[in-house]
């Protein structure tokens, strides 16, 4: 197998050219370094994982905690590991998946056997056990998510208290009179998962300052038999006046199954009723009727964690930008569709 030897024998540069070309550790200049990566290109050379562990005490790998339980939203998680193992590799790493399930013993095991350079943890809770834990580790830590006490860890997270507003915002310019949330299940509720309550802080603040009157059911299940319950509840007192609520649907893996409630009632969104969901925009667009969405932003907020970490990683960078990296909300992004119309419109098919 080729060898750092040959590609620089090849590129007519040094041995430790090479190297910093890898390393990214010293500037070179963009010539020498065109050359160092056509010799790597045509030798098809790689590097030597152990011996650049030995040799830099990295190595080379990130480790990213991620949820895989059972009330996890597994289509929405997609996107972030995609997009945090993709930027990943854009800086020579590799990337380590670790299942939540382990908890702050996860952490601890991998940080202690030197087998990652730093973490990313998913899906922070509000009082999250293994906050105090990933403080003390003796490598870089960023949060996807905001726990009530951070301990100093950055953070980058959707700002869901703006998406929250956004979504009730949307269903007020729209002219809906009312607005109803469909709420996430008990096991998020229960877990205390910090987004949860920022969302609803947002919707509540905002039908607030609107004068709208809300209605929250919370918890909402992801079987038809909750979401039938929940929709009774809001639909049967609003079908009373003729006016239909505008709905909130948090939940991204509810979508599908609410929008066929409504269909099994005779409702089209955007013909009959207002709907804006929190979801990507592939998600939101995927429907019969394209949905009116906030998206959730997961390969925004994942480059950024992984820029931040990349950051805490390098002292120089660290200590050019001056200010440590604290609580980073990523703004969400509104995108109107069919399922949000002119209130005149409704108000024709009612």
């Amino acid at each position: 197998m080729p060898t750092s030897r040959d590609v620089a024998k090849l590129a007519g540069v040094s041995q430790s050219t090479v190297s910093y070309v890898l390393s990214g550790k010293r500037p070179i200049s963009p010539e020498t370094r065109k050359r160092v990566e056509g010799a790597i290109a045509e030798l098809t050379f790689q590097p030597n994982a152990g011996a650049r562990a030995l040799a830099s005490q990295r190595t080379q790998v990130i480790g990213l905690v991620a949820p895989f339980g059972v009330t996890s939203d597994h289509s929405g998680l997609l996107p972030f590991i995609e997009t945090i193992a993709r930027s990943v590799r854009e800086h020579d790493h590799d990337l380590l998946l670790v299942t939540n399930d382990e908890g702050a013993q996860g952490l601890v095991r991998v940080a202690g056997r030197r087998i990652v350079d730093a973490l990313v943890v998913m899906e922070v809770e509000a009082r999250d056990e293994r906050i105090p834990v990933a403080a003390s580790l003796d490598v870089p830590v960023i949060l996807i998510g905001v726990p009530d006490d951070p301990a100093g860890l950055p953070c980058v997270d959707l700002d869901f208290d703006a998406a929250g507003a956004m979504a009730v915002a949307e269903l007020a310019e729209s002219g809906c009179r009312t607005v109803a949330v469909l709420g996430y299940s008990a096991a998020e509720i229960d877990r205390g998962i910090n987004y949860v309550i920022r969302f609803h802080e947002g919707v509540e603040r905002e039908a607030a300052r609107r004068g709208l009157p809300l209605t929250t059911i919370s918890p909402v299940e992801l079987d038809r038999a909750s979401i039938d319950a929940a929709l009774d509840e809001v639909l049967s007192v609003e079908e009373e006046d003729g006016e239909l609520p505008g709905l909130v649907l948090p939940h991204t893996e509810g979508v599908a199954a609410v929008l066929r409630a409504l269909a099994d009632r005779g409702l089209v969104p955007g013909e009959h009723i207002a709907v804006v969901a929190m979801s990507t925009d592939a998600g939101a667009e995927e429907f019969t009727t394209p949905l009116t969405n906030v998206s959730l932003e997961p390969r925004d907020v994942s480059r950024r964690a992984v820029e931040t970490l990349f950051r805490l990683l390098d002292p120089d960078s660290l200590a050019a930008d001056g200010a440590a990296p604290g609580v980073e909300l990523v703004q969400p992004r509104l995108t109107r569709r069919a399922s949000t119309p002119a209130r005149a419109a409704l108000q024709q098919t009612a």
